[in-house]
């Protein structure tokens, strides 16, 4: 008898530990299912936020899958001139009809498709619909226009104290006037010259001012990610190409091409290499600013995903806190990114217009 019972109790006792394990399995990949969804969502959001977008959108609700913002104008070529809102898109979910043609934005790009907005694929799943030409004015131009309009009001007003108070800047002037002097005398004249860093200072203070206010707007909480748009980074720097290499002097040409005080077999052989460097110095300034400020908005975004991740008093707190130094070290990445830039861009101007050493 005893011996029965004890093995009715091993048989209960195992039957209630095996059912509760698996109620613990399939609780646990419930939670990972939802996890992973959870990853998922924020991959997405994170995605979004280095993106271009046809309309600005302030913030949103992904529950009620409401945005509240303002639509922008979508200018397209398509055998003619094709102008219309973006909320014509309602966020990527609806076909937009234009004139009798169809359009729809998929992946943050337009493409022409038929009335039900079919997208064709080819064998490695790239859509193959055509795109019609694209001149929209999407966020990331907003945001540069606004910059644009910003930095001439602030360098008008610091011209207009400078001609009302004999030649002392007031109000916005105080802020500005240091950091033209320092744009002047760190890094103008040192790189360039005393004679010919004049011709290069408006571009040097615009460049300046333009990527360091892009780069704050772009930590704020509207999602603007111009710098981090290799499109924009590339115009920057083939700006700096095209100034560097039409105002150059014959000697820089001479040390490019025959590199004087170098035996002739050398010559030859390093001519190719100081060509490629023509275009390698303007493609590391691309890529610098690109890759760092992306590179920030990535791992900032990623740490600020992570407190819904972990949802306990430690995991929580401690993502908020490393988000906020983070954020603090954004602060001088931003003014530093300008910084290099502006510095690599007069130093290439130098060496444009060095003069022969005798």
């Amino acid at each position: 008898m005893q011996k029965r019972t004890v093995v009715k109790i091993l048989l209960i006792f195992s039957l209630v530990f095996t059912t509760g394990n698996l109620f613990a399995k399939e609780s646990e990949k419930k939670e990972n299912e939802g996890e992973g969804g959870l990853k998922e969502r924020i991959k997405e959001f994170v995605d979004h936020h280095l993106q271009d977008s046809y309309d600005f959108t302030l913030f949103s609700d992904e529950e009620a899958n409401k945005h509240y913002g303002f639509p922008l104008p979508v200018i397209l070529w398509d055998n003619g001139l094709k102008v219309f809102s973006s909320s014509k898109f309602h966020h990527g979910e609806s076909v937009a009809e234009v004139d009798g043609n169809y359009y729809k934005l998929y992946h943050s790009k337009i493409y022409k498709t038929d009335a039900s907005g079919t997208i064709n694929y080819d064998e490695d799943h790239h859509a193959t619909n055509a795109k019609p030409l694209d001149f929209s004015i999407t966020k990331n131009v907003v945001s540069m226009l606004l910059i644009s309009l910003l930095m001439f009001f602030m360098f008008r007003s610091l011209a207009k104290s400078y001609k009302k108070n004999n030649g002392i800047p007031t109000g916005v002037g105080r802020f500005l006037e240091p950091l033209v002097l320092f744009i002047r005398d760190d890094i103008a004249i040192p790189n360039i010259g005393e004679h010919k860093y004049k011709k290069y200072m408006s571009f040097l203070l615009t460049v300046f001012f333009f990527i360091w206010f892009l780069n704050l707007l772009g930590m704020t909480p509207l999602g603007v990610n111009v710098t981090g748009n290799i499109a924009v980074t590339f115009a920057l720097a083939l700006i700096v190409f095209l100034i560097t290499n039409l105002t150059a002097n014959k000697n820089y040409w001479g040390h490019i091409f025959w590199m004087p005080g170098v035996p002739t077999f050398m010559k030859v052989v390093l001519a190719p290499i100081e060509l490629l460097g023509v275009f390698i110095k303007p493609f590391s300034l691309m890529i610098r600013l690109y890759a760092n400020m992306t590179a920030g908005h990535v791992v900032l975004m990623s740490i600020i995903g992570m407190i819904f991740i972990f949802k306990n008093w430690i995991g929580s707190p401690l993502s908020f806190g490393l988000a906020f130094a983070l954020s603090i070290l954004e602060l001088l990445v931003a003014a530093l990114q300008a910084y290099i830039f502006t510095m690599l861009s007069a130093l290439y101007f130098g060496m444009a217009n060095e003069e022969a050493h005798h």
